[in-house]
This record gives structure tokens, sequence and C-alpha cells, in this order.
């Protein structure tokens, strides 16, 4: 499919616009990376012992006009720490909305920034094919992991002009951000479309990239939403499409449930030739929430339902190498394990298994079978401790479960470490520098509850209480410096963390 070369001009209208290019240690993607992990490394706010402090709390609400769909309301959040524009500092965060709705916020004063609205373009819906904005928001992503280094604390450096906020949504202040230094084929490729070339893209401009529910990819600046250039045909109409990340100039995502007459599988446009590849999944379902990982190579990862961990080459999605088949739960995670990328992913039968990315034939590591398998919306996360433990997180029926991956004498092993408290609905959990952030998705009370958790011990630091008015549905979680965010089922976005001093 040959399609369009994207035209980022950046305008001056007598005030001047500019902005940061998007940086690793900024959240622009569901899971934080191109390898999906969900860890971000550091944070000057956030620790084990300051989320224990009382001063680490529920901060704002902020409800959005949108209608769910199926279950279906709000995207994560992808998050932009510092833009400098004729309207001073900005720290935002962008939402998609099931309604078509594309909503940019100002995390430190809670208040909306600008809004867009594209048509959900069919009335019909279910909970396979809820219809509507049903891909995240993404930002231009690195292959590359993220630095150690973590958040480098480029938000506002004054207190925020503000106010408390309306009654029982918690205090509209700034938290204050401190300085800091070939095997079985399991997809068959099929053509694509065409369309005619646009300029050039240009340098310096900061944009966020929306999927619609007519297949359109949207290119929008940060600052006020307007279009950088028209909307680019991707897939077809009400295709329930997961996972939306640009990585080196390809925009990605997968699809499911044959939806909108869009097959099961993995699409890539090329956002400089124009190019749309799509790969169709023997296996069924593409799995998980982050549908699909990258490796730094930009080598594509997806799992299928009923087949295998796949490698893909990047922009082509020619097949690299396949597991044998073994169905699977989630989509994968690629960890940097002993000096080389490995991929684990969850099976269809709860197990945890872990692969060498440079050979697929067996895992290299795996757990037993765990109850509850079968469910194909989650994905687990990773991270490395500074003992130089690693860490796979993984949501099982009734908790997330904490599994070491250590090298011995007998290779490599993965050890149970802990278990979170029992949740009635474990969503993927997070990594905020040693703190896992656990979401129940849906508690006993039916609202959701964020727990914070010791990273190496899994022992309970703080939790949201009663601050959250609803449920939650899937990869919900993001961080910027000092602030947790979540979306909830009741159109809402909630952020937690630390408030200015006075």
């Amino acid at each position: 499919m040959q399609r369009t070369k994207l035209c980022l001009v950046c305008p001056l209208a007598g005030l001047l616009l500019f902005s940061a290019q998007a940086r690793s240690d900024d959240w622009t993607t569901v899971g934080y990376d191109a390898q999906r992990s969900s860890w971000v490394r550091a944070d000057n706010k956030i620790s084990p012992t300051t989320v224990r402090a009382p001063d680490f709390r529920f901060l704002w609400k902020i409800d959005l006009p949108n209608e769910s769909r199926s279950g279906n309301a709000l995207t994560a959040a992808a998050l932009l720490d510092f833009l400098i524009s004729h309207r001073g500092f900005r720290s935002l965060a962008f939402v998609g909305g099931s309604s078509g709705g594309v909503f940019a916020m100002d995390t430190d004063l809670a208040r909306m920034e600008w809004e867009r609205h594209f048509a959900p373009r069919s009335s019909n819906s279910s909970t396979d094919c809820p219809g509507g904005m049903t891909a995240s928001l993404t930002r231009p992503t690195a292959a590359a992991m993220p630095s150690m280094l973590g958040f480098g604390g480029r938000g506002r450096r004054s207190p925020a002009l503000s106010a408390a906020g309306n009654p029982g949504q918690g205090a509209v202040t700034l938290a204050e951000v401190a300085n800091r230094p070939a095997r079985r084929p399991a997809m068959r490729q099929t053509a694509g479309r065409t369309r005619p070339p646009h300029q050039r893209s240009l340098r310096g401009v900061t944009l966020v990239y929306a999927l619609s529910a007519d297949g359109t990819l949207h290119t929008l600046y940060v600052s006020n939403g307007r279009d950088h250039v028209p909307p680019i045909p991707f897939l077809p109409a009400n295709a329930n499409a997961h996972g939306l990340i640009v990585v080196d100039g390809v925009a990605y995502v997968a699809t499911r449930n044959s939806c909108g007459d869009a097959p099961d599988g993995i699409w890539a446009l090329d956002l400089e030739s124009g190019a749309v590849v799509s790969r169709e999944s023997d296996g069924g379902a593409v799995t998980g929430l982050g549908g699909l990982s990258l490796g730094p190579d930009g080598t594509v990862y997806a799992t299928t339902q009923n087949g295998s961990l796949v490698a893909l080459e990047p922009r082509s999605l020619e097949l690299r190498a396949a597991t044998r088949p073994l169905g699977f739960q989630s989509s994968p995670v690629v960890i940097d394990f002993d000096g080389k990328d490995h991929v684990a992913a969850i099976t269809r039968d709860g197990s945890v298994r872990v692969y060498d990315a440079a050979d697929l034939g067996e895992p290299v590591a795996s757990t037993p079978a765990q109850a509850g398998g079968g469910n194909t919306e989650t994905a687990p996360a990773a991270w490395r401790d500074p003992s130089g433990t690693h860490w796979i997180l993984a949501p099982s029926t009734r908790a997330v479960v904490a599994w070491k991956l250590t090298e011995s004498g007998d290779g490599v092993l993965l050890d149970k470490g802990w278990e979170s408290p029992r949740m009635d609905s474990p969503l993927p959990p997070m990594i905020v520098s040693g703190v896992v952030f656990a979401l129940d998705g849906g508690n006993s009370s039916g609202t959701a509850k964020l727990f914070a958790l010791e990273g190496t011990t899994g022992s309970q630091l703080w939790n949201s209480g009663d601050a959250i008015k609803a449920t939650a549905r899937g990869h919900t979680l993001s961080s910027g410096p000092g602030h947790v965010f979540l979306t909830a089922s009741d159109s809402a976005v909630y952020a937690f963390g630390f408030p200015i001093e006075h």
C-alpha cells in the first residue's frame, strides 16, 4: 500500500511556538516505551519512602465529555512533560475517548488545554467490536530502551496559579519538580493501498497521533490539536485497533476480532514513503493490551490467541522467526537480560515464558501454569531493581504476581517473588523508581483501587482508598514526574502525586 509523506511544517504566526522533541523519559505510548515495559527508571519524587508518606495523595479528577461504548471509555494518557508556547510552560496529558474525542489537559493546573472530536463512524457496538476510538494516542517513540536516568524534570519550576478543585476533586495545584541532573509462519502478509505523498517532514515539531474510528491517522500539534497534515487512511473503518505506536517514522498498530472488515493482524504505515503493509494473523486474534512491542533494533513482536510469538521485520513486517504455537493471552514485553534482548509473554494457560530474542525455538525460562488462564486482554511489565535482579510482573486471576528472572548453573530461572493483595480484576501494572503501581479495575465495592507496592517485596506502601469513583479497564496507567495518572469507566482522568508546598 503506497501512502503519504507527512508534512511537518511548524507555522510562525506572530508568536513563536517551540517545544522539546519527544524524549525517552516522557510517557509517549502505551506501556511507556517501545518495549512496553511500563517501567519508569527514575523519578525524582516517587520512591518507596516518599510514597509511604502522607504527601502522596489524590490530587484531582477531570470529567471528560465522552460516552462509553461496550465498556470502552478513555485510553491511557500519553504525556509531554515540557512544552514552551505563547501560552507559557505546559505539562500535558493526551487522552482518547471511545466516542471520538481527543483531549489535552494541563496536568499541573488540572484544566483542559484543547479538545478535538471525530465521528464515532458506526452506531453499532459490541464487546468484541466496540467501535469508536479504541487505540490509545501516541507520540513519536524511540526504539532504543529508555535511559536509566529517568525523568529529567523539565516541567514548571514555579507554583501554578490555581485554587482548590470542586468538592471531592482534590487540590488543583502544581506538584513542584526539582532540578535533576525462520520457523513456522504465524502471520500472512497482505497487500495494501496507495495515496500521493506529502512534503517531507521538518524538525522541531512535537506531535501527537490519533487513530479515529474511520481508520484514518490524525497528526495533531500538541499545542492546539490542529491538523499538522490531512488525515491519512490507515485501517478499514470500525476496526478494533490496539497498541498504536510511532517509531522511526513508522506507525504500527494491531487489529483483532475482524471488526469493520479489518482482518486480525499487524499493520504498518511508513510515514515517509506512504507505504502501508499488513500481516494477517494465522493463530486467531492478536492478544494483549499492548498489541505489539518493539525491540531496540526495531524488530516487531506480537502474539496470537491460538498461535505463536512472532518476530517481524520493521516496516515490511516480513516474518523473521516464530515460536511453536502455544497460544498466548498477553502482548509481549522486551527485556535486556544478560546483555541480550529477551521477550516475555503470558501463555494461554497463565504461565510466563521468556525467550531469547535471537532464538525463539524454546523458552529459556518459564513458570508453572496459573489458574485463570485465558484472559486475552492483559500485559506483563518488566523492570530491574538496584541489585541487578530482573522482575516480570504478570496479572493473574486475582492478583499481580512478581517473578524473579535469574541466571544460575542450572540455566535461567523464573522464581516467584511475591504476590499483590487480592484483587477482583488485576490490570497491567507499572513500575516507577522501585514502586509497583497495581490497579484493581473493579474491587468489591464496584470501583477501581490503586495500590503502591514495594517492588522487591510486594509490601503495601499506599492505596487510593475510595478516591476512584468508577471501575477501570485495560491498559490505563501512566506516569509523569511525581504523578500517576489513570483513566476510568466514568470517562474521568484521575491524578495522584505530591501537591505543591505553600
